[in-house]
C-alpha cells in the first residue's frame, strides 16, 4: 500500500502537468468533450499506436457522425471501415453498444461511470477516460503507458497482468490522481509514458522525474514493468483456397473467431508444413473436391501473418472449377470483392497477387 501526502501528490502531478503543456501532440479527440467521438477514440485506440489509429477515427466520424448513424450501419460497413486494424471484436462491440446506447438511452451517451462500465466491450481505463475527460468525473486512467511510469517510478515489482497486480496500478493511480485537475492529469501520465518513459530506450536522462525515479536509480529501468507470464504463440499451417468459378471467387462469412464477421477464404489447415504433393495426395484435399472438376493453377509463397497469440504460414492455392458448392460460402465477383471487409492476410494476398 502507498501512502502519500497532499505535497507529495501535487510535486508529482505538477510535474507531469508542466511536461505535458511542453510536450503534448495534438489530435482531434483532445479537441472534444464529446463522448461519442471520445468513446471511438479510446475503443480504436486500444491495441493501437495513436498515429495508426488516427486515420480510423477520421474515418468513422466522417462515415458516422453520429452514434444513431453508427448504429444504423451494417455490420459488413462497420468492419470493411475497420480492415486492417485488427482485433476486430473492438468494432463488433463497438457497434452492438452503439445500438444498446440508441435502444436504451435514446442514443445519449450514459453519464454515470457505473454506466459508462456496463456497456460491452468498455474496462475500467476506458470508462476513467470517458467520465473524466466528458465528465469532469475523477476516475484515474490505467493503460500500458500509465503502468509502465508508475511501476518505474514507485519500483512496483508486482506483476500488472494478475489481478491483485491490477487492483495495485488502479489503486495507486486513484491514489495519486489530482482531483481538481483529474482530466489533463490523465492525459499528461498518457503521454509521458508514450513519449518519454517509453518501452525501449526510455528519455531518463532529460526525464523531469529521475530525481525520485525508483527504476533509474536502482540501474534497474528495463526491469519494469514486471509480468507474471509469457504468452504462448502457437503456429498454424493453413493452405487458403481462392476456389474461382469464371470471374467469381468463394467466400465465405465467419462465424466465430478472432475473424468474426469478417468474409474469408476456404482453407485446409496442418499442424506442420506440407509440400505441395502431400496436401493434394492427404485426404482432406481429397474430401474438399471429391466432387468436383479443379485445375490447380498457382501456389503462392508462403505468407507469415503475426497476431499476439498466434503466428499464421499461409500458402494460397488458386484453383479453378467446373462446379463446386460449399456450405455458407458464396461465388462473389471479382469486382465486388471491395465491399467485403476481409482480415489483413488475405487483404496482402489479393493485392499482391492482383485479385482485386
Amino acid at each position: 500500500m502507498y501512502v502519500f501526502i497532499y505535497q507529495e501528490v501535487m510535486k508529482f502531478s505538477n510535474i507531469l502537468l508542466n511536461w505535458y503543456i511542453l510536450n503534448k501532440r495534438e489530435f482531434p479527440w483532445r479537441n472534444t468533450q464529446n463522448p461519442y467521438f471520445i468513446w471511438l477514440s479510446e475503443i480504436i485506440l486500444q491495441q493501437t499506436q495513436t498515429q495508426q489509429g488516427l486515420p480510423y477515427y477520421l474515418k468513422f466520424i466522417k462515415s458516422f457522425p453520429k452514434i444513431s448513424d453508427l448504429a444504423a450501419a451494417k455490420e459488413d460497413r462497420v468492419l470493411k471501415l475497420w480492415q486492417g486494424l485488427g482485433y476486430y471484436s473492438r468494432a463488433r462491440n463497438l457497434h452492438f453498444t452503439a445500438k444498446y446506447i440508441v435502444e436504451h438511452y435514446n442514443g445519449v451517451f450514459p453519464k454515470k461511470y457505473s454506466d459508462i462500465l456496463q456497456l460491452k466491450g468498455v474496462g475500467f481505463y476506458t470508462a476513467a477516460a470517458i467520465s473524466s475527460f466528458c465528465f469532469g468525473l475523477p476516475y484515474a486512467v490505467v493503460d500500458g503507458n500509465v503502468i509502465r511510469v508508475l511501476s518505474r517510478f514507485f519500483g512496483i515489482e508486482e506483476p500488472y497482468d494478475t489481478v491483485p497486480g491490477k487492483n495495485t496500478y488502479k489503486n495507486l493511480a486513484q491514489e495519486i490522481l489530482d482531483k481538481k485537475n483529474h482530466s489533463d492529469n490523465n492525459q499528461a501520465i498518457m503521454e509521458f509514458g508514450a513519449l518519454q518513459c517509453v518501452p525501449k530506450s526510455p528519455k531518463c536522462d532529460s526525464c523531469p522525474l529521475n530525481t525520485d525515479c525508483v527504476a533509474y536509480n536502482s540501474n534497474s529501468v528495463q526491469y519494469f514493468p514486471v509480468k507474471s507470464r509469457k504468452l504462448e504463440v502457437k503456429k498454424r499451417f493453413l493452405n487458403y483456397l481462392l476456389i474461382q468459378n469464371q470471374d467469381a471467387i468463394l467466400l465465405g462469412k465467419r462465424t466465430g473467431g478472432i475473424w468474426q464477421g469478417l468474409y474469408d477464404l476456404p482453407f485446409i489447415e496442418y499442424s506442420s508444413p506440407k509440400p505441395a504433393e502431400e496436401v493434394v495426395l492427404s485426404d482432406q484435399w481429397q474430401i474438399f473436391f471429391e466432387k468436383s472438376n479443379y485445375k490447380i493453377e498457382t501456389i503462392s509463397d508462403e505468407f507469415l501473418h503475426k497476431l499476439s497469440h498466434q503466428h499464421i504460414y499461409a500458402r494460397f492455392w488458386l484453383v479453378f472449377v467446373d462446379n463446386f458448392e460449399l456450405e455458407k460460402h458464396s461465388f462473389i465477383r471479382k469486382s465486388q470483392l471491395n465491399m467485403y471487409p476481409v482480415s489483413r492476410l488475405i487483404d496482402k494476398f489479393f493485392q499482391e497477387y492482383n485479385i482485386i
